[in-house]
């Protein structure tokens, strides 16, 4: 069994990189701004599933740059799909909770309604519906608030801002759950395996660490992992003003995926513990 990874630096793809039979495919291989070009590099493939785990993920970024958002998160993954679905091969999109509203306080559920504040959340929504249209064994995987000991992340970015500083301000209400890029990583290929013989299970699905917090929690428990004092300071979203509006609940249920795949979510404070004592 062989995978075609779309992505080769960002933070699930050096995880899916891991994997035996995975093959990574970087911007040189496969510029997701040519959508043509990644159909094509399908089309030529032998393997036997293909993972989109590449993205425009410049969220205030997109405010600004609309058409090439559209194009990498869009157009680039109906492209990938259509090609996997011609060749009868199960085809993994990655995807995200910015594709809902962050209203309310219950765990959003798969086929809940959504609406996306910006443009990173409506791009990403476009490269579902492209994927889900292309008509082959397809599973949409949302995930929230991904981190790793690699890439750019909330984590990293913590434990270098508690460097210099001895008080942090974080904000305090949005609420997701954190998720292992090396767990996201996992569910793909045991999702994607799956579909070669169950295509039926094809869907949107959602994973997210387990339980959830705010991000002022997160940096906390970063902090007591690394043995740093370090004071947090909880702030409302509207004290910390950016580009793109983000959603305050980001809570996702992911019970559909633990009953059709066996995939639980991850303990977000364990691995946690793990990435901090290996970057410090």
């Amino acid at each position: 069994m062989t995978f075609l990874v779309f992505g080769k630096t960002g933070q699930v793809a050096t995880e899916l990189a891991r994997f035996e039979g995975v093959t990574c495919l970087g911007r040189e291989e496969a510029d997701l701004t040519d959508p043509g070009a990644c159909e094509a590099v399908i089309a030529a493939s032998d393997a036997t599933a293909v993972i989109n785990a590449a993205a425009y993920t410049g969220v205030d970024k997109a405010e600004e740059d609309r058409d090439t958002a559209m194009i990498v998160n869009a157009m680039a993954p109906t492209a990938m799909a259509a090609a996997a679905a011609a060749k009868g091969i199960p085809f993994v999109q990655i995807s995200t909770d910015y594709v809902f509203d962050g209203s309310g306080t219950a765990p959003w559920q798969p086929q809940a309604s959504t609406g996306p504040l910006g443009v990173y959340g409506a791009s990403k929504l476009g490269g579902e519906r492209g994927v889900a249209a292309a008509g082959g064994a397809h599973a949409i995987l949302r995930t929230s608030w991904v981190f790793s000991a690699h890439g750019n992340n909330f984590l990293k970015t913590m434990l270098r801002l508690s460097e210099t500083r001895d008080t942090l301000r974080v904000v305090a209400d949005q609420i997701g759950g954190p998720t292992p890029a090396a767990d996201i990583a996992q569910a793909c290929v045991e999702i994607a395996r799956a579909l070669i013989s169950e295509p039926g299970k094809a869907g949107i699905y959602h994973f997210s660490g387990a339980p959830e917090v705010s991000w002022a929690d997160f940096a906390r428990e970063i902090f007591a992992a690394a043995g740093r004092d370090i004071t947090v300071e909880d702030i409302p979203t509207s004290a910390y003003p950016t580009p793109a509006e983000r959603p305050l609940n980001s809570r996702l249920d992911c019970s559909s995926l633990m009953a059709n795949f066996g995939i639980n979510r991850p303990d977000w404070r364990a691995a946690t513990q793990r990435i901090v004592e290996r970057l410090t």
